[in-house]
């Protein structure tokens, strides 16, 4: 027996043969017997962006007391107890409805955890049990709730991490870090484990199972999870453990809230896509660093960098036209400057040019360039790939293709090109706008089509936060982080402060919240880009609703809401068997024949991915707002798209709070189309309760269209 699972479903993990799973598999009281699988990992300014800033006495964040009494659980690769941003100065007693404990390990005891901090546990043996025998003299990492990565601790301090004024990194993004419910409380639930062999993070399914039904008992009123899987199973299906441990949260009203994954831009790769999860898309803040490069001839370049070090005087600047071999078509590329004469570098700064994506060209170019005595590097890349510090200060700055070609251009016509590079500065607000993440993994939900995922986006690249001071890149306990992980927290930071306000709303009440009232612009109006080849404006496959906008999901004035029902309704579209059903939820459950449709799910949008004929689906909306309130519906129809709602005005008084309404959805469309958007909004004059439409015509249904 590896664990046994009692507090949110009834269950064990066990080293069995394949003869042994088949026969237990085969007892009518088992549901499922799944192979073990494994998950990987997936702010200063941060809350002043979203509006809830700590220095407006009549904002969200106050009106909720900064979410103290909410109890969020991390589940992720542990914690680094010492770092400031767990401080308990202030906070009052823990609450009353927490029944966890904080458990001793290696380099952590009890005496660790405290009245932020308040619980701590690790898990370790389905990983051991996959893996091998895991012990201090073998790993690097730590048997006990310690963070050896960081990258737990940063998650956590985006959550709900207590104030620490004066921070920054080595000057740049200074401010305040702080969670999004500083005063809420901390569980920390490490299943997460450093593999020396592969060099990665591994975390078992098994494992986080375990740490679910463990946060479960123990009072958790969030669960945040900041990983990822692949491959993708059906939101049902038991072997994606997330799904399954969140189901059985969601039922006991937790929230639980996920990463949707780092593997944008491309369409389909957006994970965790139960329709009980919240999953997270990630985007930019209104925050740069812009790094002056200016040429020899006077002209200056605005790139991106994070470069604390001094002044770098006028050098020698050198685009390597030859990396050492015949093919003309590896010139100058970041890849190939490994293979570079040092001689051709030495003294110099260097320009290269990368089709990688991410910051992980940046950083290796910066290696070769130093390790041949260069003395800087330009690496011309993709639009909206990460910035990030390189090691020892190392100059290495970022810029698009077209102002690398203009560097390049200068090099070619300059008798002795030079380049001068300053230290990077800090710019806030305008000119910089709001843009989701390359790397933000995208929708269409590959599974299932009409569940739109991701629901939501929240700030997740360059965020500053605090880490292990073990960790390569820190300063002073703190590391700027990018992905889905560190927008996820944001999302379940949130969610504390609003169940601070609404404790009895269920987690689809909070999506509801969140999606409806999103911005679809940037907080200053401006419209949101997606990053990737080519840039367009953001779309719900890109952000789902938006970006969220707390102050006005605190007041969202309707709601729609889910309940176990509406997820037996679901599975049932999906085809689950109804005996499974059953003994998942707890009881008897049989499904309608025909079985109900999936488009009748009352999420807050409407995805219709195969439109041909006309269509008819319902959602219910439940009153959140002024007992006496009168809705009145505004259609922006996807191009092409013919869209009725049925009533037009939605009435809601003292006896009255659930009024349910009729779309219809009919295409014009002679061809298979992609997919077009537009939005449904409900208004009162006062709140704008809007969902996201997004339809596809398919006149020949499962048709792969190459072209």
């Amino acid at each position: 027996m590896v664990h046994s699972f009692r507090h949110g479903f009834s269950g064990f993990a066990a080293k069995l043969t394949k003869s042994q799973a088949k026969d237990i598999s085969a007892l009518p009281e088992v549901i499922h017997v799944i192979p073990d699988s494994f998950y990987k990992l997936a702010t200063t300014r941060t809350w002043d962006y979203l509006g809830v800033s700590a220095t407006d006495p009549k904002n969200l964040l106050n009106d909720a007391n900064m979410g103290d009494q909410i109890i969020v659980g991390i589940i992720d690769t542990g914690v680094w107890p010492e770092s400031e941003v767990f401080n308990d100065n202030g906070i009052g007693s823990v609450p009353s409805h927490w029944k966890g404990s904080c458990q001793s390990g290696e380099m952590f005891n009890s005496s660790h955890c405290n009245k932020k901090l308040i619980g701590a546990k690790y898990f370790l043996d389905a990983f051991v049990v996959e893996n091998g025998n895991f012990n201090s003299t073998e790993s690097l990492d730590f048997i006990s709730p310690r963070d050896l990565n960081g990258h737990g601790t940063h998650v956590a301090t985006i959550a709900a991490g207590s104030y620490v004024p004066n921070t920054s990194y080595k000057g740049l993004a200074g401010g305040t870090v702080r969670g999004g419910a500083p005063r809420a409380r901390i569980a920390v639930y490490k299943t997460c484990w450093y593999l020396d062999d592969r060099g990665t993070y591994l975390c078992s399914s098994a494992d986080i199972l375990k740490a679910m039904d463990e946060a479960i008992h123990d009072g958790v009123d969030i669960m945040s999870l900041s990983l990822g899987y692949e491959p993708l199973f059906p939101e049902t299906d038991v072997r994606d453990g997330i799904a399954t441990g969140a189901f059985h949260a969601v039922l006991k009203g937790i929230a639980v809230v996920c990463a949707g994954a780092n593997a944008g831009p491309a369409a389909q790769t957006v994970t965790n896509l139960a329709p009980w999860i919240i999953t997270v898309a990630a985007t930019t803040l209104d925050r740069s660093f812009p790094t002056h490069l200016t040429l020899g001839n006077n002209r200056v370049i605005l790139g991106q960098a994070m470069y604390t070090g001094p002044e770098l005087g006028f050098t020698s600047l050198v685009y390597p036209e030859d990396p050492g071999n015949s093919n003309e078509t590896f010139s100058g590329t970041c890849e190939r400057l490994l293979i570079n004469s040092d001689l051709t570098m030495a003294g110099k700064v260097v320009l290269c040019f990368t089709t990688s994506p991410y910051g992980t060209a940046v950083s290796r170019a910066a290696r070769y360039v130093k390790r041949a005595g260069g003395l800087g590097v330009i690496i011309a890349g993709q639009p909206g790939n990460i910035i990030r510090p390189c090691v020892d200060d190392f100059p290495c700055v970022s810029v698009d293709y077209e102002l690398g070609t203009n560097i390049l251009l200068y090099i070619r016509s300059s008798g002795l090109p030079l380049v001068k590079i300053q230290p990077s500065r800090t710019l806030i607000g305008q000119p910089v706008g709001t843009k989701v993440a390359t790397f933000s993994s995208r929708g269409p939900n590959p599974i299932s089509p009409a569940i739109l995922k991701p629901d939501i986006a929240a700030p997740g690249v360059s965020i500053l936060a605090a880490t292990t001071t073990n960790t390569t890149l820190n300063d002073r306990g703190y590391i700027f982080l990018s992905g889905t992980s560190m927008s996820t927290p944001t999302i379940s930071g949130v969610i504390a402060l609003l169940k601070t306000l609404h404790p009895d709303w269920s987690p689809a009440a909070f999506r509801s919240a969140m999606v409806t009232t999103a911005w679809r612009t940037d907080p200053l109006g401006e419209q949101i880009f997606a990053e990737g080849s080519p840039r367009k404006l953001a779309d719900p496959f890109d952000y789902g609703g938006g970006v969220v906008n707390p102050e006005k999901a605190a007041k969202p004035g309707l709601i729609y809401d889910l309940g176990l029902e509406d997820y037996v309704l679901y599975m049932c579209s999906a085809g689950y068997n109804e005996s499974a059903i059953s003994q998942l939820v707890g009881k008897s459950t049989s499904c309608s024949n025909p079985r109900p449709s999936v488009l009748d799910f009352n999420l807050p949008s409407i995805t219709i991915p195969n439109l041909k004929e006309e269509v008819s689906l319902t959602r219910i909306l439940t009153n959140v707002g002024p007992l006496d309130s009168v809705y009145k519906v505004a259609v922006k129809p996807p191009m092409g798209v013919h869209v009725t709602v049925t009533p037009e005005t939605l009435v809601f008084n003292s006896t009255t709070k659930r009024v349910s309404f009729k779309v219809n959805v009919s295409t014009a469309h002679k061809i298979n189309t992609g997919y077009y958007f537009g939005s449904l909004t409900w208004s009162d004059s006062v709140h704008n309760v809007t969902i996201p439409l997004s339809v596809r015509t398919q006149i020949l249904p499962f048709y792969y269209d190459e072209n």
